[in-house]
Parts: structure tokens; sequence; C-alpha cells
């Protein structure tokens, strides 16, 4: 029953999702929107033709996984240690500043300081889907603007996964340092594990079967979900796992290779991701949480732009690229749902606060798509002219 139930609902998700991505484009609208939307409709909250919309949401976990073990693939460590370095006061200052203004405005609202925390800490991050999935691969990756958008966003996802590690570490003082130190211990561990593992079993594994293109794609597969799994069991994200096992195959002549045999793989999990962001929203708390929804993905629309534009100015970028990348950067993200869900788990915060960070969330993503889609080069550009793969 449970794989009649889970292949219908892909059945209603992809056919649904075809139809709207139909109209989308018909009527010159970005893709996400159509699958956000399906997900309202088809959800638990709207006409209920699909309930178990928890599975979905981590089955579509592993689409965010491939997105970064590919971004991983096109960065050199050696140009991404450079932009780690140059991009971090950039990350801490925004983070900082992005905090504060959620902290008020839930304040205003009448939320709990612990609520206004949360929803303040729900700000500090941009979304690394929308971020990364705007990018044209074969274009920005490998120029300034792409390393800095990248940048700026792992730096954002560290910070995203100690505040993750405090929220799941409980009450007890001696846990979370136990936590913290685990992970320091951890990362640079798996990091160097990582390059010794590619270069002396990896590399000669797939140069002597690369006539068999089959196994190159397994062995692409495995590496990047045992990775991914190494990170989660040792207190870091599956993501950073992920884009760890990236960056060590990058300097490989494969690495464009498997790249492009992944990418199909990674929009069939991202769809799916997306579809499970319009499932999971409550629709009958909208009146509720409206008006603070929409005051903060104003502010998060037309604030993180502008502080992108001086913080990177700061730091003698060019006044166009500071622009672009602070527009890029203009949402919250996947991770503020996460914080949002596990701070809802914990009982830090009411479903009233947690569906305005979900609200928050989706009305970024959609207005911030709208924003790259008709201004700047990203592959589901609606012009030729800023179509760019």
């Amino acid at each position: 029953m449970m794989e009649h139930s889970l292949v219908f609902s892909f059945f209603l998700i992809f056919t649904g999702a075809a139809v709207l991505a139909t109209i989308a484009l018909y009527t010159r609208q970005p893709l996400l929107v159509a699958y956000i939307v399906l997900g309202a409709l088809l959800g638990p909250y709207g006409y209920s033709f699909i309930q178990d919309t928890a599975l979905l949401s981590e089955i579509s976990h592993i689409g965010i996984i491939f997105l970064l073990f590919l971004l991983g693939l096109d960065m050199q460590p050696s140009h991404l240690v450079h932009m780690l370095k140059k991009a971090t006061l950039v990350a801490i200052f925004s983070a900082i500043i992005f905090m504060a203004v959620g902290y008020v405005v839930g304040i205003s609202f009448g939320y709990t300081t612990t609520e206004a925390v949360i929803i303040g800490v729900a700000l500090m991050f941009s979304s690394t889907i929308i971020g990364i999935k705007l990018l044209p691969t074969t274009v920005l990756h490998h120029k300034h603007t792409g390393e800095l958008v990248v940048g700026l966003l792992l730096l954002q996802d560290v910070i995203a996964i100690l505040v993750l590690l405090f929220l799941n570490s409980g009450d007890n003082g001696s846990s979370q340092l136990a936590s913290f130190l685990k992970t320091a211990v951890a990362l640079p561990v798996i990091i160097v594990g990582a390059f010794i593992f590619v270069r002396f079993i990896l590399l000669p594994l797939i140069q002597k079967f690369d006539r068999f293109h089959e196994y190159i794609f397994l062995v692409a597969i495995g590496w990047c979900l045992g990775l991914a799994e190494l990170a989660q069991l040792a207190g870091l994200s599956a993501e950073i796992g992920a884009f760890i096992a990236g960056v060590t195959v990058a300097t490989s002549p494969i690495a464009q290779y498997i790249a492009t045999s992944l990418k199909p793989l990674r929009d069939f999990f991202l769809i799916l991701f997306f579809f499970s962001i319009g499932a999971s929203f409550n629709l009958g708390l909208l009146g509720q949480i409206i008006i603070p929804a929409l005051l903060l993905a104003l502010l998060v629309l037309v604030l993180k732009p502008v502080v992108f534009r001086f913080l990177l100015q700061s730091i003698s970028e060019d006044n166009k690229l500071a622009w672009e990348v602070g527009f890029r950067l203009g949402q919250i993200s996947e991770f503020s749902l996460l914080i949002a869900y596990m701070a809802t788990s914990a009982a830090l915060i009411g479903q009233e606060a947690s569906h305005v960070i979900q609200a928050t969330a989706i009305l970024t993503f959609l207005f911030s798509t709208y924003v790259v889609i008709f201004n700047y080069p990203n592959p589901i550009a609606v012009s030729d002219k800023l179509r760019r793969d």
C-alpha cells in the first residue's frame, strides 16, 4: 500500500508540475513558483490529495545534497579558500544586521523574546538553493560574481549549522560544549581524510574503469551520499559533507563529466523540495501571520541588496557587482525553515511564529526569484538575452 501511495504521489506531483510549468512558461513566470503553488494546492492544507509531506520532504532533501555536491565540483580549492577569507567579515556583519531587524519586528508584533530571537536568526541566511540554482554554471561559477555568492552562502551555512547544533543539543550545557568540540574536530579531519581518499583510492579506481560510464555515475553518487552521511554523523550537515565531496574531486578531469551526468537527478529532487515547501504550509494560519510575514519579506527584499552592496563595497568590490550579489542573496533560506521546524519541536516557539518564518521564506523565495530572472543572467530566464545554462 505504501509503494502504491508513493507512486501515486509522484504521479500527482510530476504530472501537476508539468501542467503548471507549461502555464508558467506561457505566462513568463519562474518555474519555482509553479512547484510551490502545486504543493499548496495538493498538500494537506489544500485539497489534501497528498498527506505524507514529511516523507516527500525527506526525499527532496537529497536534491539539496546533490546541489551542493555539484557546486563543489565547480570550485577549485585554492579559489575557494581565497574567497572565504575575503567574504568572512561581510557574512558576519550582514548576519548581525538581519538578526537585529528580525528581532525588532518580532518584538513589535508581540512575540516572546525567544520567538523574536529565532525570527531574527531565520533572517540571517540566504537561500543556497535559490542562489545557486539561479547561477549559470558555465558562466558565473568561474567568475568573481559566482565565487562571491558561493563564498557568502557557504559561510552562512557554517553559521546555520552552529545554530542548528545549539537547537539540537538540548538544555544540558556540557552536552552543548561536547557537540561544538566534536564538530570543531570533525570538520578538518573529514576534509583531510576526503582528499587522501580521493587521491589514493577514488581517482585511481575511476581512471582504471573510466570506460564504464555507469560505474563512474555510481561511484559519484556513492561518494556524495557517503560523505554527506559521514558529516551528519559527525554533527555537521549532510550539505557540508556533499560540498566537501565535490571540492575534493574538482581538480580531476572527470569532474565536469560527473557534474553533467548528475544534473537531471538533482532537478528531480529539487522539484520535490519546492513542492514540499508549499505543501507543508498551513493556509489556515494565514490571517494571523500575513502582516508580520509581509513586513519581514519586504524588509528582506529591500534591505539585503542594500546591506550586501554596502558591505561588499567596503572590501573594494565594484558597485555593479555588489548590487548583483545583493539581489541574488535577497531572500531567506531553507535553513530558516529547518530552524523554524526544530525550534517548534523543541517548544521554543509557537506555531504562529513558525509560520511567520515559513511565510516569509516562501514570499522572499518567490519575489527574489522574479528580481533575478528578469534582471541578471540565469538558467531559467524568460528572456533569451539573459538565459545562461
